[in-house]
């Protein structure tokens, strides 16, 4: 049976959103931005707002100085959610194996379709018709055998509905420039595409056909890229799996990059980890420490935890921390969150170890908490974040 992946991408998502709420903003020149702050950046903008010379990316004090028409509205998250799983449950209609990305954009398998819709073109067009009735959403949908030629699909061509035959894989990728390619993104490979001026997927087409050379200059990622320029994929369209999260989070007050209110913070959301970690007696085999900055960046790095204790938790989570912060910009939020969760063994020892003592400690400060509140206890660090 020949695959059939769809990639919908609904442009500027966040700014069909905000009109969609609010009808008068429909011909207006908006941005969505990340702050108010000077040092805040436009994420999001619409084609009123770029004809004022507005663009991704710019500070929020330089957006003000060149358009004082254009509205600049704070990040709505919370709208931005609601309208991407409501877009996914009309999606779901069309295909159980459905994968939603980032904000506005869906993986759909339609293999084995063909008995329901005449042609993989009409599927396309009716479920965009059907975003667009339902949820008042406009976009593209890429059509191809894999996910990879579907995303650059709907990345490069303004078309509502374009779909790559099988087998036309590396005609279309060819004349697109070499960044389109995942791989490319790369540092290293990034560096060495420019060295050499592969500005062309052709380029790089003909230099991984001669295998030998490709291992020479490209090494690790030889046969990745080889795979992406021409169009080849074997990655499946996964729904997303339930998993059990311990999230905590912070949103700092105002913007800062100041390393010891950040590592107070950090310390703080790991205790508040660790304890609810204990309170359903398990340990995290994955904790990730993400940092959002202010202009809409974000970074994470991932550890693993063996034990519960304060003393064991905080240290990771300080260490992915410092390697997940690599920017100068200021920080806005930063983000803890404990996933794939396990019951802890508690075996007793027969010496008494560090790690007993921190388990004891813990234990008597969890009774504490327990009765009188988390806050009634708290380390010596988080008074900087009082200050």
């Amino acid at each position: 049976m020949e695959r059939s992946v769809f990639h919908i991408r609904l442009q500027n998502f966040e700014i069909q959103a905000e009109r969609i709420l609010d009808a008068s903003l429909r011909t207006r020149p908006i941005a969505v931005i990340s702050s108010h702050h000077q040092n805040g950046t436009i994420i999001a903008l619409s084609t009123e707002a770029k004809a004022e010379g507005l663009c991704q990316g710019m500070k929020v004090s330089l957006a003000r100085k060149i358009s004082h028409s254009a509205l600049l509205m704070p990040y709505n998250s919370t709208l931005y959610a609601r309208m991407h799983h409501y877009v996914t449950r009309i999606v779901t209609n069309y295909s159980p194996l459905v994968e939603p990305t980032v904000l506005g954009q869906y993986y759909l398998d339609m293999s084995g379709m063909e008995a329901i819709h005449h042609s993989k073109t009409q599927a396309g067009y009716h479920i965009s018709n059907d975003i667009h009735g339902k949820a008042g959403l406009d976009g593209q949908i890429g059509i191809s055998a894999n996910k990879l030629v579907s995303h650059i699909a709907t990345t490069v061509t303004p078309e509502k509905i374009h779909k790559i035959n099988t087998g036309d894989e590396p005609k279309f990728l060819a004349p697109l420039t070499a960044e389109v390619l995942p791989t490319v993104q790369e540092q290293s490979v990034q560096r060495l595409v420019r060295f050499l001026h592969l500005k062309e997927v052709q380029h790089i087409q003909t230099i991984v056909a001669n295998e030998a050379a490709s291992l020479v200059l490209f090494r690790k990622y030889h046969v990745k890229l080889a795979m992406e320029a021409w169009g080849k994929d074997t990655s499946m369209v996964t729904p997303p799996a339930q998993k059990d999260h311990i999230v905590e989070q912070t949103i700092l007050k105002q913007d800062s990059n100041d390393e010891v209110l950040l590592r107070a913070v950090t310390k703080h959301l790991a205790e508040q980890i660790a304890f609810r970690l204990r309170y359903k007696q398990q340990v995290a085999r994955s904790i990730t420490v993400a940092v959002h900055y202010t202009d809409g960046y974000k970074f994470n790095k991932t550890g693993s935890a063996a034990q519960n204790d304060n003393y064991t938790v905080s240290t990771l989570c300080l260490d992915l921390l410092q390697r997940a912060n690599r920017r100068r910009n200021r920080i806005r939020a930063v983000v803890v969150d404990a996933t794939d969760t396990k019951p802890i063994a508690n075996q007793l020892m027969l010496f008494r170890d560090t790690g007993v003592k921190d388990q004891s400690l813990a234990s008597a400060v969890d009774t504490v908490r327990t009765k009188y509140g988390f806050g009634i206890i708290q380390s010596a660090s988080h008074l900087n974040i009082v200050r």
